[in-house]
């Protein structure tokens, strides 16, 4: 027995070794876009869109951010109202007229939704279409929940420029207050680095693609040539969705994306059931809802994340001295390679210790959204339900 338990830690300490060294270096908060000079050496015309349901709450807050950035070339908003119910319109033409900005706000009535989309990306498409009347060279697609610094859009634009690159995107801080919020948000967005490294996304010749759909400034010409959004019409992760899309299976597409330390949501996640019905949501769409992988995540979950903090204590209590320092090891390579992200969101760094019980509630909610999924209930978002 201890021979196996041996067997499983040194297998987690080796993954671990093998992560830190030859993942991208998916552990460092290096890919930032308030980094370096802005400069422009051309204005192209941007077109926002916001697709918006019930978000009167936090939607003023978002729209007078993008109002109000110092971007000095020609930009619109386009604001996609999908059939709210709580005065979503009233409040953006309020704010746009207190800031004497209404002509470049232009408000959408959402039509129905049709067969074969997702909700948000039908609103999306609403919005381009309007917006394509204004030959826009830029698209930046952003969420309703998010408040942009005041350079945001200026920034964005000079990395698209002066990089040539046809997709950028940032993950924007995301809200990090609550007890719930310090405990798994910041664990969220080091396993979406896990999965797709930075380094590896911007890098052309690799296949990596993902984006963050809070925050996407894309080329005209590229999301044309993909045949728009109606290419990914059924996505439900379709920020990475797009990103691959415009990347392509060969690196064709150039595409950047990286963090932002100004940008930030403003969606709370004040309680543990508001983070895991989030995460529960998309999960097993990420795996592809193959049953196969999810018993292949679990598995390669508890090894990783879950044996390091058992064999250290376990190994210590029975005198097992290999066991206990192999198992201690690889809890500590996970916890260093925590703490960039964990000093990133200005969390206590004790909860770098917390990672393996984290891990544990991610894989629940991970065997949550499979079980969703099979009962029917997968993708649920704004009243509306998205099966496979």
């Amino acid at each position: 027995m201890s021979a196996i338990v041996l067997g499983l830690t040194l297998s987690s300490l080796v993954m671990w070794i093998g992560l830190l060294s030859l993942r991208g270096q998916f552990w460092r908060t290096d890919q930032k876009l308030e980094v370096g000079e802005i400069t422009l050496s051309s204005l192209p015309k941007i077109c926002v869109v916001i697709p918006a349901r019930n978000e009167a709450d936090l939607l003023p807050a978002c729209l007078r951010s993008l109002l109000l950035q110092d971007y000095p070339g020609d930009f619109n908003i386009f604001l996609v109202d999908d059939r709210s119910t709580d005065r979503t319109a009233d409040f953006a033409q309020g704010v746009a007229y207190a800031l004497n900005k209404s002509q470049q706000l232009h408000i959408i009535s959402g039509k129905a939704l049709p067969a074969g989309w997702s909700g948000k990306l039908w609103a999306v498409e609403q919005g381009i279409q309007l917006a394509s009347e204004f030959t826009p060279n830029y698209f930046l697609l952003t969420d309703a929940d998010i408040e942009h610094d005041q350079s945001n859009l200026r920034r964005l634009v000079a990395k698209a420029e002066q990089e040539d690159l046809d997709l950028v995107s940032v993950m924007v801080r995301l809200r990090c207050e609550s007890f719930w919020e310090q405990l798994l948000i910041p664990a969220f967005v080091f396993f979406f680095q896990k999965l797709y490294p930075f380094r590896w996304v911007n890098n052309p010749k690799n296949p990596t693609a993902a984006a963050a759909g809070g925050s996407i400034l894309i080329r005209t010409t590229a999301l044309e040539s993909i045949g728009g959004i109606a290419a990914i019409r059924q996505a439900l992760i379709d920020d990475c969705a797009l990103a691959q899309a415009v990347k392509g299976a060969r690196g064709q597409g150039r595409i950047w994306l990286g963090l932002s330390a100004l940008t930030r949501s403003l969606r709370p996640y004040p309680s543990l059931d508001s983070i895991w019905n989030m995460v529960a949501r998309t999960a097993y769409t990420q795996l592809n809802y193959s049953p196969l992988l999810l018993v292949g995540t679990v598995v390669a979950m508890t090894i990783i994340y879950l044996v390091p903090p058992i064999a250290a204590i376990v190994g210590g209590l029975i005198g097992n001295w290999a066991i206990a320092l192999a198992g201690l090891s690889a809890w500590l390579l996970m916890s260093l390679a925590y703490f960039p992200t964990i000093r990133f969101y200005k969390c206590p760094p004790w909860l770098t210790l917390c990672l393996p019980a984290i891990a544990f509630l991610y894989t629940l909610m991970t065997i949550d959204s499979a079980i969703r999924h099979w009962q029917g209930r997968g993708g649920a978002w704004k009243g509306r339900v998205y099966p496979q």
